[in-house]
């Protein structure tokens, strides 16, 4: 079989996660290329912890018969002069684009679809996950060739690693000189997990061939009842809500049978019906629709119980050995990081007043607090620790005798009377209020900070007076967002207070 005719210098490079192979994948196309009569040479250039730090690797290669003089090559990627770019991730083909790797007259860029979220995405106020529609437009748009699907996807149904399948879907471009076998023979000789690799570099080269058919998409199942009490609560949201709400609903039910009981469940339902009758069915019911949405989340707020529920759940055990791909027979250990404050501590006990007692009792914080001062890694697969985290999460019946519990619930009946109240006069922002629970999740400081800056934005609010009231509190509620610090909601806040 003839070969096609060997190019010139060839540059690649890789940009990949730590823990994904590249150094691997790199070390196969420099192999590949070796054998195929190519001169090669490889440089990596680790990264920080964007996630778990980023790597880029540098390929080039030249044709042994037209090298003449020993050839210089380069150690790093060059802008306007990378004929491949292989990113691991979607957001590194991002990063490839911006630092010019990416050029339309000569890069084929092969990206993976999926994402890892970045530290500065998982922690920011609001919903801070890049736009992934503008980086898959722009990749489509810069590139001379753009192979794209879920690689991280295809490489679990095969029971392979990405890298394997980023391999074979270079190979699939068909932007290299080299046959199958080139690549075939790098992987089986580097005696690396051949056959998982071989499966993983099948699937890559076949989701990157032209005409490939692309993976269906998924689509989130709605829960089914399993009981008798499901099916009763599932009725009623047939019956009592919007079709356009169904779906957030009975997730809600679910998640709130899950978290507490059928009957809390029920007075979810209970306080959707009231929202429903205010609501003037405008935007397609928009307004009973998120409000089934965000009063799910409101209603299942994260407390001690919660948190101890989640972490001893076998569940969550074989969720982590898949994570980390262990073995049947070996032995997983998994160390958290704990720090439930004293307030947390007293909040949880199952009676009210006791709890407030110790809060409000100087004595008692002076003489407690201290032991809840500091963090501490727990680790919830040895026993003790395990028992302890399962005595906790057993207080669930009695979460309703708590004082969180009798908090919560006040502050979720002031934000329903508030929307309620205001859909009579002003629709749209009565639907902008329901979107400020956005601003109320998880605990401990990130708790108290979302409750302050959700009062800011409804005394902004109802200090207002004129129309537009829709169009103010999602300006707060944006600023409120934006920043830990309270700083950009203080500054759209600063020329009304001035102005009382």
């Amino acid at each position: 079989m003839s070969q096609p005719k060997p190019r010139r210098r060839i540059t690649i490079a890789i940009l990949a996660l730590g823990g994904q192979g590249g150094g691997v994948l790199a070390d196969w196309i420099l192999h590949a290329g070796e054998h195929f009569g190519y001169r090669t040479q490889g440089t990596s250039v680790p990264g920080v912890a964007q996630r778990t730090g980023t790597t880029v690797y540098y390929i080039e290669m030249i044709p042994l018969a037209e090298q003449g003089d020993q050839p210089i090559l380069a150690l790093m990627p060059v802008p306007g002069d990378v004929d491949v770019v292989i990113a691991s991730e979607l957001m590194e083909a991002g990063r490839a684009m911006v630092r010019g790797f990416v050029t339309q007259d000569r890069t084929t860029l092969i990206a993976s679809t999926h994402r890892v979220y970045s530290i500065s995405e998982k922690s920011a106020m609001g919903d801070g996950t890049a736009d992934p529609v503008r980086i898959l437009e722009a990749a489509a748009r810069r590139s001379k060739q753009f192979i794209s699907f879920d690689m991280d996807a295809v490489a679990a149904r095969c029971g392979s690693v990405i890298s394997s399948v980023m391999f074979g879907a270079l190979a699939g471009s068909g932007v290299l000189p080299f046959g199958r076998e080139a690549f075939t023979g790098a992987i089986e000789h580097s005696g690396i997990a051949v056959a998982a690799n071989l499966r993983g570099f099948d699937a890559g080269w076949q989701s990157a061939r032209p005409g490939a058919a692309e993976a269906p998409v998924a689509t989130v199942a709605v829960p089914q009842p399993t009981t008798e009490a499901g099916r009763r609560l599932v009725e009623r949201i047939r019956t009592e809500l919007p079709a356009q709400a169904h779906a957030f609903a009975t997730e809600g039910v679910r998640r709130l049978v899950d978290y507490q009981d059928g009957a809390y469940a029920g007075l979810y339902l209970d306080r959707l019906a009231r929202v429903r009758a205010a609501d003037d069915g405008a935007l397609n019911w928009e307004m009973t629709r998120e409000t089934a949405r965000y009063l799910a989340l409101w209603m299942s707020y994260e407390d001690t119980i919660r948190v101890a529920d989640l972490k001893t759940r076998a569940s969550r055990v074989e969720r982590v050995r898949g994570e980390v791909q262990a073995k049947p027979d070996q032995v997983l250990g998994i160390t958290e990081f704990m720090h439930p404050r004293f307030q947390e501590v007293c909040e949880t006990l199952p009676s009210r007043r006791l709890g407030k007692a110790l809060l409000n009792s100087a004595f008692a914080t002076k003489l407690l607090a201290p032991l809840f001062a500091n963090g501490r890694h727990v680790q919830t697969t040895r026993l003790h620790w395990f028992l302890m985290l399962k005595l906790i999460a057993g207080l669930r019946p009695w979460r309703g005798a708590t004082l969180r519990f009798h908090e919560e619930q006040e502050r979720i009946e002031a934000w329903l009377a508030l929307v309620v109240a205001t859909a009579a006069t002003d629709p749209e922002a009565a639907r902008e209020i329901v979107q400020c629970q956005r601003m109320i999740k998880g605990y401990g400081d990130t708790f108290e900070r979302g409750l302050r800056n959700y009062a800011a934005v409804v005394s902004g609010f109802t200090a207002h007076s004129g129309p537009g009231g829709g169009a103010l509190i999602r300006r707060l509620r944006e600023a409120a967002l934006a920043d830990e610090k309270g700083e950009h909601l203080a500054a759209a806040l600063s020329p009304r207070r001035a102005a009382s």
